[in-house]
């Protein structure tokens, strides 16, 4: 799980620099008040973190809190929601990405129009709780598709997904030659997808054992000799890409049904061209 989550953070994290970087440097080229201005969007960045902070401490306290009887159902609840949150994430992305600096500044320019400078910090606090609590319930449906070390490594695992990012977003902001912003988001969107897909085989595999699901089938297949998902090296292979090595007909269909979705949206005409059309 250490890798899941390093990536994720990592992802995350690169993200939401990019967001208070667009606003940052917007206010600097329009020399408002830039120190003022920036602690209000400081200030929201930090009120952001906050947020994602007590949402994680919720989450950890409910998972504590409930019953051994109900720890599957909220285990699978947290999947699933993962799942689904990265998804529209991803698609989110694909729609307004290119848009995304102009909407940004278009909404610093209101606020600092307006006079409003808990515009700017509301906007910071926004963009940054959107991409912290993501994180949140991203890492902590990885840790209910598998068992975590502990949480040392968790922490640890944080720590370095954070650090990569600083990095990462160093080296596109120089305009490095190695990482690109359009390479940036087609590699993680692709790792994205996969991990939603794991993600989502894990509240597909809680359902059925819940009884809610039918398997439909014993095992289709054994593929351990290939790859067992009862290994270290195949758990993570499984937990990050949704690969069971016999699985009944269920997880068959989920999995189908969930990369034909998939490519169905990513691959859909778009209005533009249909009007050209």
């Amino acid at each position: 799980m250490f890798a899941s989550i390093a990536f994720v953070v990592w992802r995350e994290s690169v993200e939401a620099l990019l967001v208070i970087g667009i606003l940052d440097a917007w206010l600097v080229s329009r020399n408002i008040e830039t120190r003022r201005a920036r602690g209000f969007l400081w200030g929201g960045a930090a009120a952001g973190l906050a947020v994602a902070g007590v949402l994680a401490i919720i989450l950890l306290w409910l998972g504590e809190a409930v019953s051994d009887d109900t720890q599957t159902t909220y285990q699978t609840v947290i999947a699933l929601l993962a799942a689904a949150l990265i998804l529209q994430m991803v698609f989110w992305m694909r729609s307004h990405g290119r848009s995304m600096r102009s909407e940004l500044e278009a909404s610093l320019s209101t606020a600092v129009t307006a006079g409003s400078w808990w515009g700017v910090f509301a906007l910071a606090l926004i963009a940054v709780a959107r991409e912290g609590s993501e994180t949140v319930v991203f890492v902590y449906g990885i840790l209910s598709a598998g068992v975590m070390g502990s949480l040392f490594s968790g922490i640890l695992a944080g720590l370095t997904g954070f650090v990569a990012a600083a990095i990462t977003y160093a080296l596109l902001m120089t305009g490095s030659r190695v990482i690109s912003w359009r390479l940036f988001f087609r590699v993680s969107e692709i790792v994205l997808l996969f991990l939603a897909c794991g993600l989502l085989m894990t509240g597909i595999d809680g359902l059925i054992n819940l009884d809610i699901l039918p398997r439909l089938s014993r095992a289709l297949w054994n593929s351990n000799f290939l790859l067992s998902d009862g290994t270290t090296a195949g758990g993570f292979f499984a937990s990050m890409t949704g690969y069971r090595a016999r699985p009944n007909l269920m997880q068959l269909i989920a999995f189908g049904g969930y990369w034909l979705t998939v490519l169905a949206v990513i691959y859909r005409p778009r209005k533009g061209k249909l009007s050209a059309a």
